[in-house]
């Protein structure tokens, strides 16, 4: 199984890839939506079971990227998992309405990451 992390910030990035990697996911790394884009074309879709999406990255947001990859169907498989310190009622509708399958509220650690992943289905 692998998995893609999706934040402008490379030490979270780096944080959720060493999260991953402690759950013998394979991660693929990308810095914005359309870079997401990009490397998700490069991968077998079938392959990448999740994706951990910041919301606010330059270019294009975690909301831009949730619209795009609820639109294709080789993707419908793909769980989402929302990366933010957005916390609106209204926010966190749009990006549900949209397609996102849990959220996972910065600050995070280790612990709270591996409690979203089992309400995801990801682990036992």
């Amino acid at each position: 199984m692998k998995s893609i992390v999706i934040d402008d910030s490379r030490t979270v990035r780096k944080m959720l890839c060493h999260f991953m990697e402690e759950l013998d996911i394979e991660t693929v790394e990308a810095e914005d939506g359309c870079d997401a884009l990009a490397r998700l074309g490069e991968e077998d879709p079938a392959e990448i079971r999740i994706a951990l999406v910041d919301w606010d990255m330059p270019r294009m947001s975690g909301i831009e990227f949730l619209r795009e990859i609820r639109a294709c169907a080789e993707f419908e498989h793909l769980k989402v998992m929302m990366v933010t310190s957005h916390n609106k009622p209204e926010d966190l509708m749009q990006a549900i309405e949209l397609g996102a399958n849990e959220f996972l509220m910065k600050p995070f650690d280790e612990g709270m990451f591996q409690d979203k992943m089992r309400l995801m289905g990801m682990l036992n």
